[in-house]
């Protein structure tokens, strides 16, 4: 007796072997995540140390913070402050027109120092010109004006920052480039 080839079996046993192979073992996903981990803890803290050490930002930042604060307390207190800036030695400092000469003295040598791969490379008044060496000073008045001016601000990798007080507006502008106000 002969019998006829079944060709239902082959059919069933690819079917098994389907449904075996359809997911992935969780060996394989452990090897993924494991993967994905060591290439985050590679890759991580080079991008967080780029934003976040950029000292040209940060200094800006410090800056930007500085300004927006001396408006603010011009304002509420209705008193004259002002921004000094001393660019050869790269300090910044506040100083109030009820200060005492001592706490002028104290507020200097509290001064905020720029790190060392940045520098303020001059700061533009719109009536004096630019002053690149020495002493300067922007003036916040009781009502939170100030003077219109251009502070430089430079890094060691060449790149460039301008900060741009306007009189009224109460804002600063940054602009990732050198300009002064002939280019303004």
């Amino acid at each position: 007796m002969r019998t006829s080839p079944n060709w239902f079996t082959p059919v069933m046993s690819l079917r098994k072997q389907e449904n075996i192979n359809n997911g992935y073992t969780l060996i394989e996903l452990m090897v993924v995540v494991l993967l994905i981990g060591f290439v985050l803890t590679m890759v991580i803290p080079r991008f967080r140390s780029t934003l976040l050490t950029d000292d040209l930002k940060t200094t800006t930042r410090k800056i930007l913070g500085i300004i927006k604060n001396l408006r603010d307390d011009a304002v509420r207190e209705h008193k004259i402050f002002v921004l000094h800036f001393d660019i050869e030695s790269n300090l910044i400092w506040v100083v109030s027109a009820t200060m005492t000469e001592k706490e002028q003295v104290l507020a200097h040598e509290n001064a905020y120092s720029i790190p060392s791969g940045v520098s303020v490379l001059d700061v533009e008044f719109r009536e004096k010109g630019k002053i690149m060496a020495g002493e300067t000073s922007i003036r916040f008045n009781k009502k939170g004006y100030v003077q219109e001016s251009l502070i430089h601000l430079g890094s060691e990798d060449d790149r460039k920052f301008t900060l741009v007080l306007s009189p009224f507006l109460g804002r600063v502008e940054v602009l990732e480039k050198y300009v002064d106000f002939n280019d303004y």
